[in-house]
């Protein structure tokens, strides 16, 4: 439902989310206006709605730059002993900063705006897929049939691609589904701290941000974006779980 919200954005979202009404700005909830209206007088629903396009988007450009990067470098550093070592001490030394400041040094040096924080919390994800893929490699090539396709004279790409691979992405879907959510908080956090999308670009991080000066006089500013921050969030999560369920045969009839 929030991915029908995003898409159908304009022609769900009731106002413009740059229309102003300047002479009822801080006005609350009414009906009307279901979420009130922020400091410049504009419709707080209808910029939830079309934040949730940016906010959506930075989650899965996030997952999707962690996911490519991180699965091939865990294929390398499983399969190919020479590469192990480089790669996994690269990644210990990322995994050495705490996620949110590594991100934020990614974003003050590559400057701050959506597609920045986008790179910067796929960059920060890279070593969990890393280790998780580079685990699941290990475990795997030793098994009968990489060892049946390597006697058959598959080589070392086709044996990675054709039979390794598809073993192993699975989890790393799962794993892709819970970490989202995760995703979708951090590029929040770096909006909040003005490192992402910039003004007037409706996004929830940034409006939480903004509200943070009017919370006593009109504290619906910070609650409905922290709502939908929240919910979404939580959906993600529900999602991961009943994946991890549905292709975990361990947990299959329990």
């Amino acid at each position: 439902m929030l991915l029908l919200i995003a898409a159908l954005a304009p022609w769900v979202a009731p106002y413009s989310e740059r229309e102003q009404k300047l002479v009822r700005r801080f006005e609350g909830p009414s009906l009307e206006h279901p979420f009130g209206l922020d400091e410049l007088g504009r419709d707080i629903l209808s910029r939830i709605i079309y934040g949730s396009r940016i906010s959506l988007a930075m989650g899965v450009v996030a997952v999707a730059i962690a996911l490519v990067g991180g699965v091939i470098l865990g294929l390398l550093a499983g399969y190919f002993r020479p590469l192990d070592g480089p790669i996994s001490r690269a990644m210990d030394i990322l995994l050495a900063f705490p996620g949110i400041l590594l991100a934020i040094a990614v974003v003050a040096a590559l400057g701050p705006n959506e597609r920045n924080a986008m790179i910067a919390v796929g960059i920060e994800s890279i070593p969990a897929y890393v280790r998780l893929t580079r685990a699941s490699v290990l475990s795997l090539k030793e098994r009968e049939f990489v060892e049946a396709a390597r006697a058959l004279g598959a080589g070392n790409f086709r044996i990675v691609v054709h039979h390794i691979l598809p073993n192993v992405i699975a989890p790393i879907i799962v794993f892709g589904s819970l970490n989202l959510s995760t995703a979708i908080l951090t590029a929040s956090t770096l909006s909040f701290l003005g490192l992402g999308p910039q003004p007037p670009t409706s996004e929830w991080g940034a409006m939480v941000s903004a509200s943070r000066s009017y919370l006593r006089v009109a504290p619906h500013l910070m609650l409905f974006p922290t709502l939908a921050i929240f919910v979404t969030v939580l959906a993600f999560n529900f999602v991961g779980d009943g994946l991890r369920d549905a292709l975990d045969p361990r947990l299959r009839g329990t």
